[in-house]
Order: structure tokens, then C-alpha cells, then sequence
């Protein structure tokens, strides 16, 4: 590839564009490439089995020389949660990030066993410097402390990335760095990445004060047990719900890892205060319920998480009271509406009271700026060219329009997809005609790429089809089948309503082997003519497109013969 030649800077995602979350984005000049973030994403139903979704590495592995380090904007999983897959796959000089996020990535790599003594602490006064390329920071505002703008200087321009962001005049943390902002948008950029999460969204986003306000009035109002749903991720809702707590002589009990985690750091990075306040799941129990906050994970209706359970009267330590109050403090992410509804509707039948976020409860809001938000960022920055990232394509769309509305020539714009590269030289920035591999890896478990489209073909098909396995027992001295073929079927049809059809299978089955072995025994062939009768017929019969194992027993050899 030429993309490392010339005197060209190469701007390019692997993961991020056409989607929410699995953020990764790459700059390159001569033989130096940083990264900033490396996030994940989670499959969504159509991907049975996959755990996690990363981004592609090989670009980054046949030129791991050129690698000089990782900036990381913030701690949330679809930043860093790819990091130990990272690792495990190439040497990375140092990791560069924000002190909430060392804390969350020190965690994650413990898990894994992954030893890294390269993990650096930023702030907003620090600057790094490679031999081309230069990085330094500022504050933005978003759902979880320490959250960076990244301001990228190359010999051809500046580049600007905002992380995830949104304006709040009135946030529960400290304020973004507007002054720097403006600052930096003065000294020239050529380029900007922004957030386009909420581009869809027009005015602006309620302030996390307001969410602060309509909660206190929760716990004021309300004289029995409450059992509050967030994001782990959104430190900053965790942080006032303690203090509110503690405001109202309410004790907390914690419910699900990633939630427990989370808290644990933030607490030992002094975030969060009052300690004291959390107790026991066992302990909650013990408590009057007007004493007692329970703080659980389950927003989106994962059938596991312990909101979930607890609606279904499954969870080992928690059983619903009639008195109880269910605050949804979250938003629902888009395929999950279903899921959730289910879970409200359990916890209705349950006599509880549930609060969602509506447009007479603020119990939630984005860490992500809406349209004059965005818009307040482009005007700050003040780019030359402008690229929307962190969202699906329509979200991409739309922000580029918001763009070409604040001054900036529509041809100056790019919607781009993982892969695509700019090319910025002397302060002028055009879409190359090469492309980068940015596809998605599958994570199943500890394997990292073996599960490939075949695999999830099988997956899908034995989701909504079952499978049919044929054992049959074959003297290979006389070639002939003997006894009967047996027919095993999961998923497919029950077995005690279709004995019928499971008798004709048989049949058939006895027909396709006595052709093939009259003469010979060729495995192969005898496999083949299996799986093509049996499809045909199930087919016609059913309409059902099951997957077939043929299983081929020499008795003779006392040998299985693999498939």
C-alpha cells in the first residue's frame, strides 16, 4: 500500500463511522500513526453467541512499527473497551488517557490477566510530541468524569476530535473548557471529527442539574423502598444518586459487576464520597424500606441483569414489595425497546410503581449535546473542513448539514465509512481512492476472530431452523447400512407430535445410503446424498430449512468417520 509514502496526512476510522460505538480513529504522517480511542460494540440479536464486536487491527499489525501511541477521550466501553484485544494483538508504545479512564482500563486489563506498564495519566495541560505530530487536550462535559477533547497538530494542519460531548451550563461536574476551545479554533484547524450521537435531536439536551432536581423530589415523595436503573457507565448519575441518598438517610445496596466496578474506582478516585453509605444486598433486607436504595444495572431489559430478574421474581436476594418504586434513569438504545417494555410491563404486574423518562419525569438525559449544541462546537472550532463521526450514517447526514448551516462549504464536508481515508496536505484536505480494512471481528468468549460469516450463517439458521443429525451404522466388508439410520433432532419439530414425518425421514435416509454403497463406499457422496434428499423433502414438507449432520459409523473398523 502507498498510504504511508509522500508528504500527505492520512485521517482514517476503524470503527465509529455508520454506527454507535466501536470508536477508533487514526492519523498517520510519514511513519508515524497515533490512535485516538479503541472501543467496542455489542451485537445485537442477529449475531447469536458474540460477546463483543472490535474493531479490525490488521492495518495496524503490518505496520505496528509506525505506531507511536493511544489517546483515550473517555472512559466509556465504546472507547476502551478493545484496548486488552489491542494489546493481545500488537505492541503499543503507550496508552495515553484521562484519570478515570486509566483507572477503568487498569480494571479491565486485571481481568484479563494482560500485564501493561505503559498506561499515562493526562490532563488538560499536558502536550505530547512525536517527531511530526503533536497532541494536547481540553475539558469537554459527558456522562462521566474526565472526558477530553483531543487537538491533533501535523505539518499539513490541525486536526481536532471532540470525544463524546454536550454543553451544559449547569452540570453536575465541572464545566467544559469553552475559553480553550475558542482558543484553539483561533489558532486555525483544518479539520474536525465531532459527535453525532445526538444530531437527530434538535434544540439542546436538558442539563444533568435538571435530572439532579426531578430525582430529589423522587426520593422526597416517596416513602417506601426505591430501586433505581442507570448506565454503570454514567459516573455522574451514580455520584448524585449517592449524595441524594445520603441527603435523605438512605442506605444503598449495589446489584450487578459492572455497576460495583464502577463505583469501586470512582470511589477510590474520590468521585464519588460517602462510602459509608453502601451496604450489603443481604443487609437491604433488614432495613425499613423508606432506609434503603437499591442500585442495579438491567436498563435496556437484558434478560441476566439484575433489574430483569428481579421483575421476574427470579433474583436469589431481592423480592418485590408492593410499595416499591422502579426509576428508570436511562434511555432506551435503539433495538431495545422491546426488551424493556417487557420489563416495565413485569414490574407493573408486580403492583410496583415505575418512573420512566418522560416529558413530565427528566429521570434521564444524554451525555451527548443535541443539534444547537453541535452546532455551538462547530462555531468554537471554527474547521475549514468538517467530518461527523460516533454515529449511524442518517446522524452522520444530518450533522454535515448543521455544518454547511454554520458557514462551511458543503464540498468541505465528508460523511465518510470505516475504511475511507482523507488525505490532508498543506491545509487541504481530499478523499483518497484507497481504502483501509475496517471491517468488524467478532469476539466469542477468549476467540477473537474465529467466528466468521460462515459460522454465523450455521448460528442463524440453527436459531430459526434446528438441526437434524442422521447417524447410520454402515458394514464397509459387504457395503451394506445396517439397521435402521437414527434421527436426532433440537430445534427442529417435536418429536412426540411428528413421529410420522420422522419415520419417512428415516426412509429416505435408507434409500440415499442403499443407492450409494452398492458397489463402493465413498463417505463423501454418501454425506452429500443425505443432506440434498432430506432438504429437499423437509423443505416441502415444512417449509423449514434445518441443518443436516450426517454421522457415518464403520463398524467394521470401529472407527468414526469425521465429517
Amino acid at each position: 500500500m502507498k498510504l504511508l509514502n509522500g508528504e500527505a496526512t492520512k485521517i482514517f476510522a476503524l470503527g465509529g463511522l455508520g454506527e454507535v460505538g466501536k470508536n477508533m480513529y487514526c492519523v498517520m504522517h510519514k511513519n508515524e500513526i497515533i490512535i485516538t480511542d479503541v472501543g467496542i460494540t455489542f451485537p445485537q440479536g442477529e449475531l447469536p453467541g458474540v460477546d463483543y464486536i472490535i474493531p479490525d487491527f490488521t492495518f495496524l499489525k503490518k505496520n505496528e512499527s509506525k505506531i507511536k501511541a493511544v489517546f483515550i477521550t473517555h472512559g466509556h466501553e465504546d472507547h476502551i473497551g478493545a484496548i486488552p484485544f489491542l494489546l493481545q494483538n500488537i505492541e503499543i508504545p503507550k496508552i495515553y488517557a484521562p484519570n478515570q479512564a486509566v483507572g477503568l482500563i487498569r480494571r479491565k486489563l486485571e481481568d484479563r490477566n494482560i500485564r501493561y506498564d505503559n498506561l499515562i495519566t493526562f490532563n488538560e495541560d499536558t502536550k505530547v510530541k512525536f517527531k511530526y505530530i503533536e497532541v494536547e487536550f481540553f475539558m469537554t462535559t459527558h456522562s462521566i468524569p474526565d472526558s477530553h477533547g483531543i487537538c491533533i497538530k501535523t505539518p499539513n494542519g490541525t486536526i481536532v476530535t471532540t470525544g463524546d460531548f454536550k454543553f451544559d451550563l449547569t452540570p453536575i461536574g465541572p464545566m467544559a473548557n469553552l475559553h480553550k476551545m475558542a482558543k484553539i479554533g483561533s489558532e486555525g484547524v483544518t479539520l474536525l471529527l465531532s459527535d453525532s450521537t445526538n444530531a437527530l435531536n434538535p434544540g439542546f439536551s436538558t442539563s444533568e442539574s435538571k435530572v439532579d432536581e426531578t430525582l430529589g423530589e423522587i426520593f422526597k415523595g416517596h416513602h417506601g423502598r426505591i430501586i433505581i436503573a442507570t448506565f454503570a457507565s454514567n459516573i455522574y448519575r451514580l455520584k448524585h444518586i449517592v449524595d441524594t441518598c445520603k441527603r435523605n438517610d438512605r442506605k444503598i445496596a449495589i446489584f450487578g459487576r459492572s455497576m460495583e466496578n464502577n463505583i469501586e474506582i470512582s470511589i477510590q478516585d474520590g468521585y464519588i464520597k460517602h462510602k459509608e453509605i453502601f451496604i450489603t444486598p443481604e443487609e437491604s433486607n433488614t432495613l425499613p424500606s423508606e432506609k434503603v436504595c437499591l442500585l442495579c444495572t438491567g436498563t435496556q431489559g437484558e434478560p441476566l441483569a439484575a433489574l430483569s430478574r428481579i421483575a421476574n421474581g427470579t433474583h436469589k436476594q431481592i423480592k418485590l414489595k408492593e410499595n416499591d418504586l422502579v426509576v428508570f434513569s436511562s434511555s432506551a438504545i435503539p433495538g431495545n425497546a422491546v426488551s424493556i417494555s417487557r420489563t416495565i410491563n413485569k414490574l407493573y404486574l408486580k403492583g410496583v410503581k415505575v418512573y420512566t423518562n418522560t416529558s413530565l419525569n427528566d429521570v434521564h438525559t444524554s451525555g451527548h449535546g443535541n443539534q444547537e449544541e453541535l452546532k455551538l462546537m462547530i462555531r468554537l472550532i471554527n474547521p475549514k473542513y468538517f467530518m461527523p463521526f460516533h454515529g449511524e450514517h442518517r446522524m452522520l447526514k444530518t450533522h454535515a448539514d448543521l455544518g454547511v448551516a454554520c458557514g462551511i462549504p458543503k464540498e468541505n464536508t465528508f460523511v465518510l465509512e470505516n475504511g475511507d481515508v482523507l488525505e490532508m496536505y498543506k491545509g487541504k484536505i481530499t478523499k483518497s481512492k484507497e481504502r483501509i480494512q475496517a471491517g468488524d471481528v467478532y469476539v466469542d468468549g477468549n476467540r477473537i476472530g474465529s467466528v466468521g460469516n460462515a459460522v454465523m450463517k450455521d448460528r442463524k439458521i440453527m436459531a430459526s431452523d434446528g438441526i437434524v443429525v442422521v447417524i447410520a451404522n454402515i458394514d464397509t466388508k459387504n457395503n451394506i447400512l445396517l439397521g435402521n439410520p437414527n434421527i436426532t433432532t433440537r430445534g427442529f419439530v417435536l418429536v412426540n407430535e411428528n413421529i410420522e414425518l420422522l419415520k419417512q425421514l428415516e426412509e429416505i435416509v435408507k434409500k440415499a445410503i442403499n443407492i450409494k454403497i452398492k458397489n463402493h463406499v465413498n463417505y463423501s457422496e454418501i454425506k452429500n446424498e443425505i443432506i440434498n434428499e432430506l432438504s429437499e423433502y423437509i423443505n416441502e414438507k415444512t417449509g423449514r430449512k434445518p441443518i443436516i449432520l450426517p454421522v457415518i459409523m464403520d463398524i467394521k473398523k470401529e472407527t468414526k468417520i469425521e465429517n
